[in-house]
Order: structure tokens, then C-alpha cells, then sequence
């Protein structure tokens, strides 16, 4: 499977902030660090959102494109038109303007695919063959029937989403040698363009991110560009799908009779697991469902950044306001439609893990440290909402023991007298009264309080108890947070704190990462260093050559007069010979 998420193992610090942000657990932990599974990820973006370190990070066509069009190949875009709300612009036909002067031979709008499965839809409906039928746009939410509710497949539209739709007419249209590229939001439109079920209509796929990267380098501003109109299908309502609703009400302006079906939409990924457990238990009936992973519809897609120029409530709002709510041209989508089959088949993709018995789990549980029932915290620090499930996932190589926290502050405390005096790190427990209840020899070096002097003191006698009060009043945990001490020769570390309900205190790990921050800060310095010295080089280098040029310039002009004065005495002597 292509690789679309990639992974930076030195940058993993065992946050586990993956994992419990992953609502599918398609993230398992090896040696520590986190890997993701290809077979189990609906491409959703969240662990590439959450990461404190940037240890995961999406893979770039962009060199890719960039590689065709400097070769001279016909490549063609195919915008998603979340494109009106997410680019710097003042018409859309700006950013048509713009896109060609990269290079595209042609920029089409992904909504005039969208018009094709509108109108794939409305026959859908019309027939009123299936009991419900679940829209087929995102392909995250495909990813998530198929993989953990493959039950629910029947209820799938069986059409191709508008990418793929368009891609097939626009491969209709310049035929196969052409390179058709999508632009949008999305992570997992890099996997459905590789789908075997209708690979080979999209060649790449790129996000607005790289294309604002391309645009700043060729030092194109889209709002300079001139407006240069959308030639092709206008798609109209069909523009609306970015955005929650917006295929319902793509429906409602297209069908030409009224249906029996309940039409709604849900957006966002726990609300779309409560959906399919819903339907799985039967609840749900006769309706039309628009489904979106992301919260918020693709105008907030995962690659999508925080703090964006506009939020996406103006985004939805002004795109509601301003597109036109009638459908496409009912000629041109049939032209655009003739002799192809947007017909897709979906199925159970379910991966086949071997899953532990009753005694397995057990001796799972028994090897942390949960004999009995009330031993299971169900604390969710390591990324499972249950003990269970935690040692369903590491008998099946997902997970480790050692992620479980309050088993390994119960194996601390077992060994607390070795782990206190040979630790490298600083292991402290407070109570709520910020009573120091622990605190490792190692604490000595760093703080310059003996043991034996912790025991006896306060936490904010000599550091901020802030974190620790927080986590006591919301009983959440802190992981890979980086704390500076200036007071203790500027002390950089990198604390884990934790709430322990049973014994109601606060357990915190601080390791010590100051020289790994100094080592970082040299290396910055270095650096600029490196960057003044090949500065003061090239300085030097255009003296000497001014010297040079210089010197050049005299020794020239005393050869000239020279070699003047040499032939005014040849000619002279030449002269008076004749007269002799």
C-alpha cells in the first residue's frame, strides 16, 4: 500500500497522544514508538494534527507535479471546490489565472464531478430500491464502513466519489496520456486515487498547502492574477458539497419529484461511528445520509491549518450566501456523462487480526499487575478506553505492557527504593496538598534537595506546582510537556504527570533534556556562525578582486605607453636610414 503518512521515529517520545486521539486505533506501538497501520487507518488526519513532536508528516506529491509540468506533459488540475473559501482571492476566476501560470494545461473545478454523482444520487432515490443509502464522497468514511462496519456496505451509495468522476471525464476528454491532478483539502483522496477499483483516472493528488508553497516560490499572488471565467459545465449548487448539508442540498435543487427518503447529515468522526453503531443495531430507516469525516465538512479538511485566514463558519456561510442554488446544465452533464460508468462496488475490508481468548486476556491483565475487576482502572492514559482492550491490542502486537501508567507507578512502587536511587530522571508524587510523597535521588543534582530534605517539604517551595494542580483538578494527565527552570542553571525537561485515583496523588516523571537543548542551541549557532564566516569570505574575496582589477587596470595602461614609445622609436629610426 502507498505510503501517505510517514513517520519519524527519533521524534516519538512515548506521549501515546496518537494513539488516544485515534478513534479507529489504527496506531500501534513498537519499541516505544508509534508506527501507523495501513490496513486498519481511514486516513482521517487526526494523529497528524495532535503530534507534539511533528513525528508524523503527509507525503508530497508536489515534486511529483512540479516534474510533470517542467517536462512538458499535458497535466491538467482538478480543483475541489473548497478552493472558493480556502485560497486568497477576490473571484474565482483568479485562482483559474493563477493555476495556469504554473503551468496547468487546463484547471477544471471537481464540482462538475459532483454534478455527476448528484444526478447518480437523485436516480437512487428515485428508484427507492435501498433502505438507506450512506453518501460515497469521503473516502475516510468509506474506509470506515468497510474496514469496521463492513455490515453497513449495502447501504453505501454504489458511485464513484466527484474526484473520481471527474477524473474518468477528464480522461474522457484529453485522453491517456494526459496527467490529471486533484487539488483539496484531503489525506485520503492520495489513497482512493490508488483504489485498484478505478485506479488510473487521478496521477497525483496535492493539498492547498503545497500549492500555495508552489505559488510563493514562482511569486504568483492570486489576488494580482487577472479573472479568467470557468469555460466548461458550470456546476451551480454542486459547488455547495465542501460544506455540511451541501450534498443534501445539491439533491433537494436537482430532483425533479420528491422522494420518501429522510434526508440529514453528520459530520465528524465520533459522530459518525455513533451513526454506523446505530445503524448497526438497526435504528436507522428510509433515510438519505450525507456523511463527512471532518468536522465541519472538507472546509476543514486535515490538512486544513488552525488559524486559517477565515473561519470555516464565514467559509460556510459566504459559500452558501453567494452559490447559486439551481442545478448543472442538464445537456452538458448528459454529454459529460455518455459512455461512462460511475458504478462502485463496496466491500468488506475488515483486517483479519486473530483475536485472544478469555484466558489469554486475563493472563494479559494478571502480567500488569489487574487480578480482579476493581484492579482495571480503565484510566485510558495509554490510548484504550478499557484495560481490555488494551490487552486485546497487545496480544496482537498493537501495544505494549508498558504503556499501561498506573501498573508502571505500581512496579515503581514495588521497586521504589532502586528505581529512587538509580533513576536518571526525576521521579516525584504529590498529594493535594503538594505534600512531596517521592522524589528520586537524582532530584538532588538538579534541585539541590536531598531526598530526605523532599520528604520533608512542599512542591512549591523550590518549583511551579501549576501543572500538578491541574492535573489534580481535572484529573486529565500531561505527557512530553518542556519546562525550563531558570532558577536551577536554566534546567530544561520534559515531564509526564499523571493522577493516580487510588492513591490521590500525582505521579511526574521530569527528564532531563538540557543538554540535548543546548546541543540544539549550539547547532543553531554554529549555524549563524558558519553563515557570518562565508559572509566575511565573500567580503573578502570582492576586495581582492577589486585589487586585482585594479592592478590589471595600471599595468596595462604603463605597457600601453610603453609599447607606443617603442614603435615611435622604431619609426623614427627607420626614417633617418632611408635619408642615409
Amino acid at each position: 500500500m502507498r505510503k501517505i503518512i510517514d513517520f519519524k521515529a527519533t521524534k516519538c517520545k512515548h506521549c501515546y497522544k496518537c494513539v488516544r486521539n485515534c478513534d479507529v486505533k489504527a496506531i500501534m506501538i513498537k519499541d516505544g514508538r508509534a508506527e501507523i497501520m495501513p490496513d486498519h487507518c481511514i486516513l482521517c488526519g487526526h494523529c497528524l494534527q495532535v503530534c507534539p513532536q511533528s513525528a508524523k508528516t503527509l507525503v508530497s506529491d508536489l515534486e511529483k507535479v512540479q516534474a510533470m509540468v517542467k517536462r512538458g506533459e499535458t497535466v491538467i488540475v482538478s480543483i475541489a471546490p473548497s478552493y472558493m473559501g480556502l485560497l486568497k482571492q477576490h473571484s474565482i476566476g483568479q485562482v483559474n489565472t493563477a493555476l495556469r501560470k504554473l503551468g496547468f494545461a487546463d484547471v477544471r473545478e471537481t464540482s462538475e464531478g459532483a454534478a455527476v454523482v448528484t444526478a447518480e444520487y437523485a436516480r437512487l432515490l428515485d428508484e427507492g430500491q435501498m433502505e438507506n443509502i450512506i453518501t460515497t464522497c469521503c473516502p475516510s468514511v468509506n474506509d470506515l464502513i468497510e474496514i469496521y462496519y463492513p455490515q453497513l456496505t449495502r447501504y453505501m451509495a454504489p458511485v464513484v466519489s466527484p474526484m473520481v468522476a471527474h477524473g474518468m471525464m477528464l480522461r474522457k476528454e484529453y485522453g491517456k496520456n494526459a496527467k490529471i491532478v486533484f487539488l483539496g483539502p484531503c489525506i485520503a483522496k492520495k489513497k482512493e486515487a490508488a483504489d485498484e477499483r478505478h485506479e488510473g483516472y487521478i496521477d497525483a493528488v496535492l493539498n492547498f498547502n503545497d500549492i500555495n508553497q508552489w505559488l510563493d516560490s514562482e511569486g504568483i499572488d492570486i489576488r494580482s492574477c487577472e479573472d479568467t471565467p470557468f469555460k466548461q459545465l458550470d456546476p451551480r449548487v454542486n459547488r455547495l458539497y465542501p460544506v455540511t448539508n451541501g450534498v443534501v442540498n445539491s439533491i433537494l435543487a436537482t430532483q425533479k419529484k420528491r422522494d420518501d427518503y429522510r434526508k440529514f447529515y453528520v459530520h465528524g468522526t465520533k459522530n459518525c461511528i455513533d451513526l454506523c453503531e446505530s445503524m448497526c443495531r438497526g435504528e436507522i430507516s428510509g433515510c438519505f445520509i450525507e456523511m463527512n469525516m471532518c468536522s465541519g465538512g472538507c472546509i476543514k479538511g486535515p490538512t486544513v491549518e488552525d488559524g486559517a485566514f477565515i473561519s470555516r463558519f464565514k467559509i460556510k456561510l459566504d459559500m452558501e450566501e453567494t452559490i447559486e442554488r439551481a442545478p448543472a446544465d442538464e445537456e452538458g452533464l448528459k454529454e459529460a456523462m455518455e459512455g461512462l460508468s460511475f458504478k462502485k462496488i463496496f466491500s468488506d475490508h475488515t483486517p483479519k487480526a486473530v483475536m485472544p481468548t478469555e484466558a489469554q486476556i486475563q493472563e494479559i491483565l494478571r502480567e500488569i499487575g489487574k487480578t480482579k475487576p476493581e484492579d482495571e482502572l480503565n484510566c485510558g492514559a495509554c490510548g484504550y478506553g478499557t484495560c481490555r482492550e488494551k490487552a486485546i491490542a497487545v496480544f496482537q502486537g498493537k501495544a505494549e505492557l508498558n504503556m499501561c501508567i498506573p501498573y508502571m507507578h505500581e512496579k515503581a512502587e514495588s521497586l521504589a527504593n532502586l528505581v529512587m536511587e538509580t533513576s536518571p530522571n526525576v521521579v516525584l508524587i504529590v498529594d493535594r496538598d503538594m505534600k512531596i510523597k517521592e522524589y528520586s535521588a537524582v532530584g538532588e543534582k538538579f534541585f539541590g534537595k536531598t531526598r530526605q530534605e523532599a520528604l520533608q517539604m512542599y512542591l512549591y517551595e523550590f518549583i511551579d506546582p501549576s501543572d500538578f494542580q491541574w492535573v489534580f483538578d481535572t484529573k486529565n494527565s500531561i505527557h512530553g510537556k518542556k519546562v525550563t527552570y531558570s532558577d536551577y542553571n536554566n534546567l530544561s525537561t520534559l515531564q509526564n504527570i499523571v493522577y493516580i485515583e487510588k492513591e490521590d496523588v500525582v505521579l511526574a516523571t521530569l527528564i532531563d533534556i538540557t543538554r540535548e537543548e543546548e546541543l540544539a542551541r549550539q547547532e543553531y549557532e554554529r549555524k549563524l556562525d558558519t553563515i557570518d564566516l562565508a559572509q566575511k569570505v565573500i567580503h573578502k574575496q570582492m576586495m581582492v578582486a577589486q585589487e586585482i582589477a585594479g592592478l590589471l587596470g595600471e599595468t596595462t595602461a604603463e605597457t600601453k605607453t610603453t609599447l607606443t614609445k617603442l614603435c615611435r622609436s622604431l619609426l623614427e629610426d627607420g626614417s633617418e636610414s632611408e635619408v642615409k
